[in-house]
Protein backbone atom coordinates (compact mmCIF):
# COMPACT_ATOMS: atom_id res chain seq x y z
CA UNK A 1 0.00 0.00 0.00
CA UNK A 2 1.13 3.35 -1.06
CA UNK A 3 1.53 6.15 1.81
CA UNK A 4 -0.31 9.06 1.36
CA UNK A 5 1.98 12.21 0.33
CA UNK A 6 2.41 14.36 2.88
CA UNK A 7 0.51 17.52 2.48
CA UNK A 8 0.65 19.46 5.43
CA UNK A 9 3.43 19.60 8.72
CA UNK A 10 3.68 21.76 11.83
CA UNK A 11 7.54 22.15 13.28
CA UNK A 12 7.37 23.02 16.79
CA UNK A 13 10.42 24.65 18.61
CA UNK A 14 12.00 27.56 19.36
CA UNK A 15 12.98 29.92 21.55
CA UNK A 16 17.17 30.06 20.93
CA UNK A 17 18.85 29.53 17.33
CA UNK A 18 19.66 25.89 18.71
CA UNK A 19 16.29 25.20 18.26
CA UNK A 20 15.13 27.09 15.01
CA UNK A 21 18.22 26.50 12.89
CA UNK A 22 17.38 22.30 12.44
CA UNK A 23 14.00 23.45 12.48
CA UNK A 24 14.73 25.37 9.17
CA UNK A 25 16.53 22.93 7.46
CA UNK A 26 14.20 20.21 7.97
CA UNK A 27 11.73 22.86 6.43
CA UNK A 28 14.08 23.46 3.76
CA UNK A 29 14.22 19.68 2.80
CA UNK A 30 11.24 18.90 3.06
CA UNK A 31 10.07 21.61 0.71
CA UNK A 32 12.71 20.74 -1.85
CA UNK A 33 11.21 17.37 -2.09
CA UNK A 34 7.74 18.67 -2.42
CA UNK A 35 7.22 22.14 -3.31
CA UNK A 36 3.87 22.04 -2.54
CA UNK A 37 3.92 20.67 0.92
CA UNK A 38 2.12 23.13 3.47
CA UNK A 39 4.91 23.68 6.59
CA UNK A 40 3.95 25.45 9.45
CA UNK A 41 6.28 26.28 12.53
CA UNK A 42 4.74 26.68 15.85
CA UNK A 43 6.87 29.18 18.18
CA UNK A 44 6.62 32.21 20.28
CA UNK A 45 5.98 35.69 19.97
CA UNK A 46 9.85 36.48 22.05
CA UNK A 47 11.87 34.00 20.40
CA UNK A 48 14.40 33.99 17.12
CA UNK A 49 11.65 32.16 15.58
CA UNK A 50 9.76 35.30 15.42
CA UNK A 51 12.12 36.66 13.19
CA UNK A 52 13.76 34.09 11.29
CA UNK A 53 10.62 31.86 10.12
CA UNK A 54 9.14 34.56 8.54
CA UNK A 55 12.56 35.58 6.65
CA UNK A 56 12.90 32.17 5.62
CA UNK A 57 9.55 31.87 3.85
CA UNK A 58 7.28 30.32 6.01
CA UNK A 59 4.46 30.56 8.21
CA UNK A 60 4.60 31.09 12.38
CA UNK A 61 1.86 30.38 14.47
CA UNK A 62 2.53 31.18 18.33
CA UNK A 63 1.27 29.81 21.44
CA UNK A 64 2.21 31.01 24.56
CA UNK A 65 5.40 30.15 26.14
CA UNK A 66 5.43 27.22 29.18
CA UNK A 67 8.51 27.25 31.30
CA UNK A 68 8.41 24.20 33.73
CA UNK A 69 9.35 25.39 37.65
CA UNK A 70 12.30 22.99 38.32
CA UNK A 71 11.63 23.56 42.28
CA UNK A 72 8.21 24.80 44.58
CA UNK A 73 7.47 27.73 43.30
CA UNK A 74 3.84 30.20 42.89
CA UNK A 75 4.96 29.55 39.44
CA UNK A 76 4.59 25.72 39.63
CA UNK A 77 1.28 26.03 41.45
CA UNK A 78 -0.16 28.14 38.32
CA UNK A 79 1.56 25.14 35.61
CA UNK A 80 -1.55 23.08 35.29
CA UNK A 81 -3.37 26.07 33.67
CA UNK A 82 -0.89 27.79 31.77
CA UNK A 83 0.24 23.90 29.92
CA UNK A 84 -3.81 23.18 29.30
CA UNK A 85 -3.98 27.01 28.01
CA UNK A 86 -1.08 25.95 25.68
CA UNK A 87 -2.00 22.53 24.75
CA UNK A 88 -5.53 24.45 23.50
CA UNK A 89 -3.75 26.75 21.37
CA UNK A 90 -1.06 23.91 19.93
CA UNK A 91 -4.07 21.89 19.53
CA UNK A 92 -6.27 25.11 17.30
CA UNK A 93 -3.26 25.36 14.97
CA UNK A 94 -2.62 21.38 13.87
CA UNK A 95 -6.66 21.62 13.43
CA UNK A 96 -6.38 24.48 11.67
CA UNK A 97 -3.71 23.16 9.29
CA UNK A 98 -4.56 19.79 9.12
CA UNK A 99 -1.55 18.86 10.25
CA UNK A 100 -0.39 14.99 9.24
CA UNK A 101 2.67 14.81 11.38
CA UNK A 102 3.96 17.26 14.47
CA UNK A 103 7.62 17.42 14.51
CA UNK A 104 9.34 18.70 17.92
CA UNK A 105 13.02 20.20 18.57
CA UNK A 106 12.55 20.75 22.10
CA UNK A 107 12.04 24.30 23.46
CA UNK A 108 8.74 25.54 25.16
CA UNK A 109 6.23 25.00 22.71
CA UNK A 110 7.23 21.05 22.03
CA UNK A 111 5.49 20.27 25.09
CA UNK A 112 2.41 21.75 24.12
CA UNK A 113 3.30 20.38 20.75
CA UNK A 114 3.39 17.10 21.51
CA UNK A 115 0.24 16.39 24.17
CA UNK A 116 -2.11 18.29 21.35
CA UNK A 117 -0.74 16.09 18.64
CA UNK A 118 -1.01 12.68 20.72
CA UNK A 119 -4.17 13.81 22.11
CA UNK A 120 -5.95 13.75 18.34
CA UNK A 121 -4.08 10.76 17.28
CA UNK A 122 -1.17 13.17 15.00
CA UNK A 123 2.20 11.45 14.78
CA UNK A 124 5.16 12.53 16.20
CA UNK A 125 8.96 13.07 15.61
CA UNK A 126 11.45 14.11 17.76
CA UNK A 127 14.61 15.49 17.17
CA UNK A 128 16.66 16.62 20.20
CA UNK A 129 20.19 18.06 19.21
CA UNK A 130 22.24 18.15 22.45
CA UNK A 131 23.68 15.36 24.44
CA UNK A 132 21.42 15.83 27.70
CA UNK A 133 17.88 16.47 26.54
CA UNK A 134 15.60 19.12 28.06
CA UNK A 135 12.30 17.91 29.57
CA UNK A 136 10.34 18.66 26.30
CA UNK A 137 12.23 16.05 24.24
CA UNK A 138 12.11 13.45 27.29
CA UNK A 139 8.63 13.82 27.34
CA UNK A 140 8.03 13.67 23.47
CA UNK A 141 10.28 10.70 23.00
CA UNK A 142 7.52 8.55 25.14
CA UNK A 143 5.14 9.62 23.02
CA UNK A 144 6.55 8.77 19.90
CA UNK A 145 9.11 5.63 18.17
CA UNK A 146 10.32 8.11 16.05
CA UNK A 147 13.38 10.03 17.65
CA UNK A 148 16.22 11.03 16.39
CA UNK A 149 19.23 12.39 17.94
CA UNK A 150 22.37 14.39 17.16
CA UNK A 151 24.72 12.57 19.05
CA UNK A 152 25.30 8.91 20.05
CA UNK A 153 25.52 9.42 23.73
CA UNK A 154 22.12 10.92 23.85
CA UNK A 155 19.73 8.79 26.25
CA UNK A 156 16.09 9.08 25.06
CA UNK A 157 13.69 6.14 24.71
CA UNK A 158 13.14 4.88 20.28
CA UNK A 159 16.82 7.12 20.37
CA UNK A 160 18.11 6.62 15.98
CA UNK A 161 21.81 8.88 15.46
CA UNK A 162 20.77 11.20 12.44
CA UNK A 163 22.74 13.82 12.92
CA UNK A 164 22.27 18.07 13.12
CA UNK A 165 20.08 19.11 10.28
CA UNK A 166 22.32 21.66 8.90
CA UNK A 167 21.36 24.92 6.44
CA UNK A 168 21.97 24.00 2.88
CA UNK A 169 24.86 26.59 2.06
CA UNK A 170 26.76 24.76 5.16
CA UNK A 171 25.42 20.96 4.11
CA UNK A 172 27.20 21.86 0.62
CA UNK A 173 29.97 23.83 1.69
CA UNK A 174 33.70 23.65 -0.05
CA UNK A 175 35.59 25.79 2.05
CA UNK A 176 38.65 25.62 0.18
CA UNK A 177 37.00 26.10 -3.20
CA UNK A 178 35.54 29.01 -1.22
CA UNK A 179 38.81 30.45 0.44
CA UNK A 180 39.77 33.19 -1.62
CA UNK A 181 36.40 34.70 -2.17
CA UNK A 182 35.43 34.15 1.71
CA UNK A 183 38.62 36.64 2.24
CA UNK A 184 38.49 38.98 -0.28
CA UNK A 185 34.30 39.54 1.17
CA UNK A 186 36.03 40.29 4.93
CA UNK A 187 38.59 42.49 3.54
CA UNK A 188 41.53 39.81 4.66
CA UNK A 189 44.56 38.86 3.01
CA UNK A 190 44.54 35.63 0.38
CA UNK A 191 47.31 33.89 2.11
CA UNK A 192 48.17 34.41 5.68
CA UNK A 193 46.94 31.98 8.43
CA UNK A 194 43.35 33.34 9.73
CA UNK A 195 41.36 32.59 13.10
CA UNK A 196 37.63 32.90 13.60
CA UNK A 197 36.36 34.10 16.68
CA UNK A 198 32.80 33.76 17.17
CA UNK A 199 30.32 33.71 20.15
CA UNK A 200 27.16 33.44 18.19
CA UNK A 201 24.61 35.71 17.60
CA UNK A 202 24.62 36.99 21.42
CA UNK A 203 29.12 37.28 21.71
CA UNK A 204 30.46 36.20 24.44
CA UNK A 205 32.52 38.69 26.98
CA UNK A 206 35.01 36.47 27.65
CA UNK A 207 36.19 35.76 24.23
CA UNK A 208 35.80 39.47 23.20
CA UNK A 209 37.80 40.45 25.81
CA UNK A 210 40.63 38.44 25.57
CA UNK A 211 40.94 38.30 22.11
CA UNK A 212 40.17 42.49 21.76
CA UNK A 213 43.48 42.75 24.56
CA UNK A 214 45.60 40.26 22.25
CA UNK A 215 45.10 41.88 18.86
CA UNK A 216 48.07 43.87 18.55
CA UNK A 217 50.24 40.16 18.99
CA UNK A 218 47.94 38.28 16.97
CA UNK A 219 48.92 40.89 13.81
CA UNK A 220 52.20 41.59 14.59
CA UNK A 221 52.20 37.58 14.17
CA UNK A 222 50.81 37.43 10.73
CA UNK A 223 47.62 36.19 11.97
CA UNK A 224 44.50 38.04 10.82
CA UNK A 225 41.57 37.56 12.74
CA UNK A 226 37.85 37.82 12.16
CA UNK A 227 35.36 38.01 15.01
CA UNK A 228 32.17 38.28 15.08
CA UNK A 229 31.40 39.73 18.58
CA UNK A 230 27.78 40.20 18.53
CA UNK A 231 25.45 43.10 17.96
CA UNK A 232 26.66 45.80 20.22
CA UNK A 233 29.70 44.37 21.16
CA UNK A 234 32.05 45.53 18.50
CA UNK A 235 35.12 47.37 19.42
CA UNK A 236 38.02 49.15 17.54
CA UNK A 237 40.92 47.00 17.65
CA UNK A 238 44.41 48.35 19.28
CA UNK A 239 47.22 46.87 17.25
CA UNK A 240 49.66 49.20 18.34
CA UNK A 241 49.25 48.30 21.96
CA UNK A 242 51.97 47.19 23.89
CA UNK A 243 51.72 42.87 24.87
CA UNK A 244 48.93 42.64 27.74
CA UNK A 245 47.67 45.95 26.96
CA UNK A 246 43.56 46.17 26.84
CA UNK A 247 42.23 47.62 23.28
CA UNK A 248 42.38 51.03 22.72
CA UNK A 249 41.33 53.18 20.04
CA UNK A 250 43.31 52.68 17.13
CA UNK A 251 41.41 52.00 13.99
CA UNK A 252 44.68 51.27 12.00
CA UNK A 253 47.24 48.40 12.54
CA UNK A 254 51.06 48.96 12.87
CA UNK A 255 53.24 48.87 9.45
CA UNK A 256 53.02 44.81 7.93
CA UNK A 257 50.56 43.88 10.64
CA UNK A 258 48.07 41.00 9.63
CA UNK A 259 44.45 42.37 9.32
CA UNK A 260 42.15 42.41 12.27
CA UNK A 261 37.85 42.37 11.16
CA UNK A 262 35.65 43.27 13.88
CA UNK A 263 32.02 42.62 12.59
CA UNK A 264 28.59 42.41 15.44
CA UNK A 265 27.21 40.05 13.13
CA UNK A 266 28.02 37.61 10.01
CA UNK A 267 24.91 36.96 7.85
CA UNK A 268 27.12 34.67 5.70
CA UNK A 269 29.02 32.27 8.34
CA UNK A 270 29.59 30.00 5.25
CA UNK A 271 31.71 32.40 3.90
CA UNK A 272 33.10 33.14 7.58
CA UNK A 273 34.28 29.00 7.67
CA UNK A 274 35.32 29.12 4.46
CA UNK A 275 38.07 31.86 5.35
CA UNK A 276 39.03 30.65 8.53
CA UNK A 277 41.80 28.00 9.51
CA UNK A 278 40.72 27.35 13.01
CA UNK A 279 37.99 28.80 14.62
CA UNK A 280 37.72 29.73 18.19
CA UNK A 281 33.79 28.88 19.45
CA UNK A 282 31.15 28.82 21.87
CA UNK A 283 30.14 24.96 21.66
CA UNK A 284 26.00 24.63 21.29
CA UNK A 285 25.37 21.88 19.22
CA UNK A 286 24.97 23.80 15.67
CA UNK A 287 28.44 25.04 16.48
CA UNK A 288 29.91 21.70 16.68
CA UNK A 289 28.15 20.39 13.93
CA UNK A 290 28.47 22.63 11.58
CA UNK A 291 32.16 22.96 12.23
CA UNK A 292 32.75 19.28 12.15
CA UNK A 293 30.70 19.23 8.87
CA UNK A 294 32.99 21.68 7.16
CA UNK A 295 35.83 19.86 8.27
CA UNK A 296 37.08 23.34 10.27
CA UNK A 297 39.75 23.03 13.07
CA UNK A 298 37.90 24.40 16.41
CA UNK A 299 39.02 25.27 19.96
CA UNK A 300 35.93 25.04 21.44
CA UNK A 301 34.86 27.27 25.18
CA UNK A 302 31.70 25.78 26.75
CA UNK A 303 29.70 28.15 28.34
CA UNK A 304 30.27 27.52 32.32
CA UNK A 305 26.42 27.65 33.38
CA UNK A 306 23.30 25.31 32.68
CA UNK A 307 23.31 21.87 32.81
CA UNK A 308 27.10 21.26 31.63
CA UNK A 309 25.55 20.37 28.21
CA UNK A 310 28.22 22.20 25.87
CA UNK A 311 31.07 20.28 27.19
CA UNK A 312 29.43 17.11 26.23
CA UNK A 313 28.76 18.04 22.72
CA UNK A 314 32.31 18.53 21.67
CA UNK A 315 33.32 15.86 23.42
CA UNK A 316 32.43 13.02 20.75
CA UNK A 317 34.92 15.40 18.42
CA UNK A 318 37.39 16.44 20.96
CA UNK A 319 38.03 12.59 20.99
CA UNK A 320 38.60 12.12 17.70
CA UNK A 321 40.90 14.68 17.62
CA UNK A 322 38.75 17.64 15.96
CA UNK A 323 38.82 19.86 18.26
CA UNK A 324 40.33 20.72 21.62
CA UNK A 325 38.15 22.16 24.67
CA UNK A 326 39.12 24.83 27.07
CA UNK A 327 37.49 26.26 30.22
CA UNK A 328 36.20 29.96 29.77
CA UNK A 329 38.41 30.71 33.07
CA UNK A 330 40.71 30.01 31.07
CA UNK A 331 40.69 32.19 28.19
CA UNK A 332 42.98 35.01 29.00
CA UNK A 333 45.10 37.36 26.65
CA UNK A 334 48.66 35.17 28.19
CA UNK A 335 46.30 31.87 26.74
CA UNK A 336 45.73 33.22 23.16
CA UNK A 337 49.64 33.94 23.00
CA UNK A 338 50.41 30.83 24.63
CA UNK A 339 47.71 28.28 22.86
CA UNK A 340 46.25 29.57 19.91
CA UNK A 341 49.34 31.39 18.32
CA UNK A 342 51.11 27.93 18.45
CA UNK A 343 48.25 26.39 16.64
CA UNK A 344 47.68 28.47 13.76
CA UNK A 345 51.79 28.27 12.93
CA UNK A 346 51.29 24.45 12.89
CA UNK A 347 49.82 23.96 9.35
CA UNK A 348 50.09 20.20 9.92
CA UNK A 349 48.23 20.01 12.72
CA UNK A 350 45.60 22.29 11.76
CA UNK A 351 45.35 19.71 8.65
CA UNK A 352 44.86 16.72 11.11
CA UNK A 353 42.42 18.27 12.90
CA UNK A 354 40.35 19.24 9.72
CA UNK A 355 40.76 15.63 8.16
CA UNK A 356 39.39 13.90 12.16
CA UNK A 357 36.87 16.99 11.96
CA UNK A 358 35.17 16.18 8.88
CA UNK A 359 35.52 12.01 9.53
CA UNK A 360 32.83 12.69 12.46
CA UNK A 361 31.05 15.79 10.77
CA UNK A 362 27.56 14.89 8.46
CA UNK A 363 26.24 16.91 6.05
CA UNK A 364 22.74 14.60 5.24
CA UNK A 365 20.97 15.08 8.13
CA UNK A 366 17.72 17.15 6.91
CA UNK A 367 17.78 14.17 4.45
CA UNK A 368 17.65 11.70 7.44
CA UNK A 369 15.09 13.75 9.72
CA UNK A 370 12.57 13.96 6.72
CA UNK A 371 12.43 10.39 5.90
CA UNK A 372 11.78 9.92 9.66
CA UNK A 373 9.34 12.02 9.06
CA UNK A 374 8.38 10.23 5.86
CA UNK A 375 8.15 6.72 8.00
CA UNK A 376 6.03 8.34 11.13
CA UNK A 377 3.28 9.27 8.29
CA UNK A 378 3.24 5.64 6.86
CA UNK A 379 3.18 4.43 10.19
CA UNK A 380 6.52 2.54 9.39
CA UNK A 381 8.35 0.56 12.21
CA UNK A 382 11.37 2.44 13.09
Amino acid sequence: MTAAPLRSVVLAGGGSAGHVSPLLALADCLRRRDPQVRITALGTSTGLEHRLVPERGYALRTIPKVIFPRRPSAAALRLPAALKGAVDAAGAVLDEEEAQVVVGFGGYVSSPAYLAARRRGIPIVVHEQNVRPGLANRLGARLTPYVGTTFAETRLPHARLIGMPLRREIATLDRAALRQQARASFALAPDAPTLLVTGGSLGAARLNAAFAAAAAELSAAGVQVLHVTGLGKEFVPDLTSSPGGSPGGSSGGSPGGAPYVVLPYADRMDLAYAAADLVVCRSGANMVCEVAAVGLPAVFVPLPIGNGEQRFNAAGLAAAGGCLVVDDAAVTPQWVRATVLPLLSDPARLAEMARAAAAVGRRDADEALADLVGQALAGAAP
